[in-house]
């Protein structure tokens, strides 16, 4: 209800409201304001989510909650592109902020609290592999790789590259979700969390219901994504800080109702469902945002880079190489999660520096 009537509000006042040049205290009160209404909204989605993850189970569940989270991201990077013309690395830094968020911040903390509450926690290993394997390739085509080309000067793919790495990532993203729900969803799947699903009580509402609330309760979120780029692009030309912590309030919003379900997993021992979420998470954003951000690109003609520099790829780097030794024996405790929390800190500090 209160992002409706935010919006009804926006849509009647929102010329004053977001009029240029903003002073500090209106600036701050409507970003704020705008902040806490779309992650509201947020909570409302992942709530009719996970109601449809406990109703139709490991993996179908935490699908739904996943691509109902990417389906906000696509929406929020698009509006900030739409208003941020001249911010050609804001999809970037998005996209980079929610795997560092995801693989580090949010894996770490899972980590620390599943070795503090349970010392040792295990997950089916071909699962993280299944991920793990595809966010590589994506990641290096994605998002380092054009760095690297010289078909363009800057950082961004070449027409070709872009159009070759839209339909491939998109259809290899849908092959890995067919073959998630179908052939190999035993992967996906423990056998102790399996067994604690089968003793949820009884869900109150029906599949139909919560669906279409998920769907309604979405639409606030597209729309208002666009009020809130304003002030943020507006706040962070003038005040001069780094342009990348756009990406990084972008993927807090994003992340954060996604983010606590993944902790109260943690803390409930389901190791195997935070793997689903978090690895899960970041592979969506790369196998569907990447695409999606550069079909907009492709029809807008607006400037897309999307190759990080030397220091952010060295954190790639060092990220998904620390999934992949940490997660080859099927089993995690709180030193790892020390590690990820590491590497998580360094970025945070590396942006101001």
């Amino acid at each position: 209800m209160c992002s409706i009537i935010t919006l009804v509000i926006f849509m009647v006042m929102g010329s004053d409201l977001l009029a240029q040049p903003f002073t500090p205290i209106r600036g701050g009160l409507v970003f704020g304001w705008l902040f806490v209404i779309i992650l509201m909204s947020s909570f409302s989605v992942v709530r009719h989510a996970e109601w449809l993850a406990h109703k139709f189970g490991e993996p179908y569940g935490t699908l739904i909650l996943t691509l109902s989270v990417i389906c906000i991201e696509v929406a929020m990077i698009a509006s900030v592109m739409i208003v941020g013309s001249d911010n050609p690395t804001l999809a970037r830094d998005t996209m980079f902020a929610v795997l560092m968020l995801v693989l580090n911040g949010l894996i770490g903390g899972c980590l620390l609290i599943g070795g503090i509450f349970h010392r040792e926690q295990y997950f089916n290993l071909r699962s993280a592999g299944s991920y793990i394997s595809l966010l590589l390739v994506l990641s290096v085509l994605g998002l380092i790789l054009p760095t690297w080309t010289t078909s363009t000067r800057d950082a961004s793919h070449s027409p070709l590259l872009a159009i070759f790495l839209t339909v491939t990532a998109f259809g290899i993203y849908g092959v890995f979700l067919g073959l998630q729900a179908s052939s190999y969803k035993e992967y996906f799947v423990h056998e102790e969390s399996e067994e604690e699903e089968s003793h949820a009580g009884i869900l109150e509402g029906s599949a139909l219901y919560h669906g279409i609330m998920l769907l309604l309760t979405m639409i606030p979120i597209v729309l208002l994504a666009k009020k809130i780029a304003v002030v943020l692009q507006y706040g962070l030309d003038e005040s001069g800080l780094p342009m990348a912590l756009g990406g990084v309030v972008v993927a807090v919003l994003v992340l954060s109702p996604e983010g606590l379900a993944a902790l109260a997993a943690a803390r409930a021992n389901k190791i195997q469902r935070v793997m689903n979420i978090s690895l899960g998470s970041g592979l969506a954003t790369i196998g569907l945002t990447i695409p999606a951000v550069l079909a907009i690109g492709l029809i807008t003609g607006e400037p897309i880079q999307l190759g990080l520099d030397l220091v952010d790829t060295i954190l790639l780097c060092l990220t998904l190489a620390l999934c992949v030794i940490n997660f080859q024996g099927g089993r995690t405790n709180m030193m790892q999660g020390f590690v990820h929390l590491l590497v998580f800190a360094a970025w945070i500090v590396l942006i101001f520096d």
